[in-house]
């Protein structure tokens, strides 16, 4: 029992690292055991080698694609959280939005890009906004679970206490949501990345999503997959980023196990 509960963490700590090399050691070995040429499927080695070779070239669509990302992101935290405030505080608001924002939802975000074209150009604006519509949904419901999940006795109790609803606020109910909002904001982070690249597949001359459809055009699957991989890479980043500001600035809660 004690050999097993000291081997607990490490399993824990690298876990995420052995399933990574095991995947890709099985996708190493299959690959030329199967007899599959690189133009079918590359092995991981062919295409860590090109984003090497290729560093520059990725870097620079990159960083049009970061800013696509980080811009709708940013955006949908800005309208999202004060749209969820309004939610919460505001019944008649409530009942006459949240038809609106699940019917916004539910729309299909790749037929919305052509009209984003049509309507803001072919510029940095439908990428943004394709970002934006695609990650704030997130942001509103969770912001305002977040709020709705306070017990309803903590504040009578606060407010007995002589707090306004100021205080309470900021002392109380924007603590205890912060845990749900941060869980929106890092599905939103990833949300934005597939908006972004979304934006690009339709109308761009630069960014991961349009190098995709260069290396599409010319057969060329181990870059097609070296953005792909550089796509998830930046997802992961941009998550984890989220993951650090929380543990910041919000509470740790115990997991219910």
């Amino acid at each position: 029992m004690a050999k097993k509960k000291s081997r607990e963490p490490w399993l824990e700590r690298y876990s995420a690292v052995l399933l990574a090399a095991f995947v890709l050691g099985g996708w190493q070995i299959l690959v030329p055991l199967a007899g599959l040429s690189e133009f079918v499927l590359p092995t991981p080695l062919a295409i860590a080698k090109r984003m090497v070779s290729q560093f520059s070239l990725l870097a620079t669509h990159s960083y049009v694609t970061l800013f696509e990302v980080l811009a709708g992101f940013a955006i949908g935290v800005l309208v999202g959280v004060p749209l969820a405030l309004a939610i919460f505080y505001s019944r008649a608001f409530e009942r006459a939005i949240y038809p609106l924002l699940v019917a916004m939802q539910t729309v299909p975000k790749v037929a919305l890009a052509p009209l984003l074209v049509l309507y803001l150009g072919y510029g940095w604006a439908p990428k943004i906004t394709l970002a934006f519509l695609i990650s704030f949904f997130p942001i509103v419901i969770s912001t305002v679970v977040g709020l709705q999940s306070l017990d309803k006795n903590l504040v009578s109790l606060v407010r007995s206490m002589g707090a306004s609803e100021w205080q309470t606020f900021f002392k109380v109910r924007l603590p205890a949501a912060l845990p749900n909002i941060f869980g929106g904001f890092k599905v939103a982070i990833s949300l934005a990345v597939i908006g972004a690249v979304i934006g690009e597949y339709v109308a761009a001359e630069r960014g991961l999503g349009y190098l995709q459809l260069q290396a599409n055009s010319l057969f060329d699957t181990t870059l097609n997959f070296a953005t792909v991989v550089t796509i998830s890479v930046l997802g992961v980043v941009l998550y984890y980023a989220i993951d650090f500001i929380e543990r910041r600035v919000s509470h740790k809660r115990d997991a219910a196990k």
